[in-house]
């Protein structure tokens, strides 16, 4: 068996046994109906009660279904049919049991997953601006049929059941979208038609380097995002001082805005062309997220003129909305090879 049919084996697996109903899941897998009713239900107040973890599951489901309803809404691709939606999570009387369905039906409030941390840092950007919180925005697309954002919520959904020490923290949305944007428009049918579990696995080995940056507890750590947002402002002041000196004048800390550039991958800060063009270059360093700070660090030297013009109030809205020197990210990859090839 090739490593490819693989994982998708055992995407399918994970499928089957994560996202249908408890009750279902039992009878599926040999229990009566009977059995089900007197070992386990709905309002069974066990902490090991497979409903009881399917209503907690369902807290963090209506966070990460507001999150990918927003993911590039200036892009369409998002809102469009799939080709391939999943049929592997077969209902034993209606058609199937999806996560929509699972939204619609539950009344359960979403308690926050994640916490805003730094204040400021988590505005989003306008480019994100005409995205809608309401759950009702979209028309539902017919029964059989899944919107691509659809997809991206089932991979995040399955991979904070596999990762209940991290589950899902708001921002991850924004880390798997690129992922499976890029397998689901491959020219290759084969790609296209096994995007989501391909995505899936891309998106965990990816959170293997990245997670600490969403571990809140590990913010202050030497592995944590706090001291990566200070290596930006250190490198600034290597390479620019007077313009780290005017930042630093007008207290504009690195939380502000690096850490949204950090932890997403600079995937809110442009189109979705532009952050692959990013990634690209980013994944094929060994050293990436070390090039990753030297781009932060191009990206505040390639406006520094309009930086020290500024005051606080002008310079937050440059961060925040960053204005991408002739609308090419290529001169920005430029700088942060010059910055990284003088260390």
């Amino acid at each position: 068996m090739s490593s490819a049919h693989k994982s998708n084996e055992t995407y399918a697996h994970f499928l089957r046994v994560m996202i249908i109903q408890p009750g279902i899941a039992k009878v599926k897998f040999g229990v009566s109906r009977e059995d089900v009713t007197l070992e386990d239900h709905p309002l069974n107040p066990k902490p090991d009660s497979q409903w009881n973890t399917y209503f907690k599951d369902n807290e963090v489901l209506l966070q990460i279904d507001k999150d990918v309803r927003r993911l590039c809404p200036d892009f369409s691709f998002f809102l469009n049919p799939t080709d391939y939606p999943c049929h592997l999570i077969m209902d034993l009387e209606n058609e199937y049991e999806t996560l929509r369905k699972r939204v619609e039906q539950t009344t359960l409030k979403s308690r926050t997953v994640a916490r805003n941390r730094s204040g400021v840092t988590n505005v989003s950007s306008p480019l994100k601006s005409s995205a809608s919180n309401s759950l009702g925005d979209y028309d539902p697309l017919p029964n059989g049929s899944e919107a691509h954002w659809e997809v991206v919520e089932r991979i995040l959904f399955i991979y904070a059941k596999l990762n209940p020490g991290i589950a899902y923290v708001q921002g991850m949305n924004e880390i798997v979208g690129p992922i499976y944007y890029t397998f689901a428009t491959n020219p290759n049918s084969d790609w296209k038609e096994h995007a989501e579990a391909d995505t899936f696995f891309c998106f965990t080995n990816l959170m293997a380097e990245i997670r600490d940056n969403f571990i809140k507890s590990l913010d202050d750590s030497q592995c944590g995002i706090t001291s990566k947002m200070e290596s930006v402002y250190s490198t600034l002041k290597e390479e620019d001082e007077e313009l780290y000196l005017k930042l630093q004048e007008q207290n504009i800390k690195p939380q502000f805005f690096a850490f949204r550039w950090l932890t997403l991958l600079l995937s809110q800060e442009f189109v979705l062309p532009d952050v692959i063009r990013i990634w690209d270059s980013l994944f094929a360093d060994e050293k990436r997220f070390d090039f990753l700070l030297m781009v932060s660090c191009a990206m505040l030297i390639l406006i520094r003129n309009q930086l020290l013009e500024g005051d606080f109030t002008i310079n937050m809205r440059l961060l925040q909305d960053y204005p991408l020197p002739n609308g090419d990210v290529l001169p920005i990859l430029k700088k942060a090879k010059e910055l990284q090839d003088s260390k």
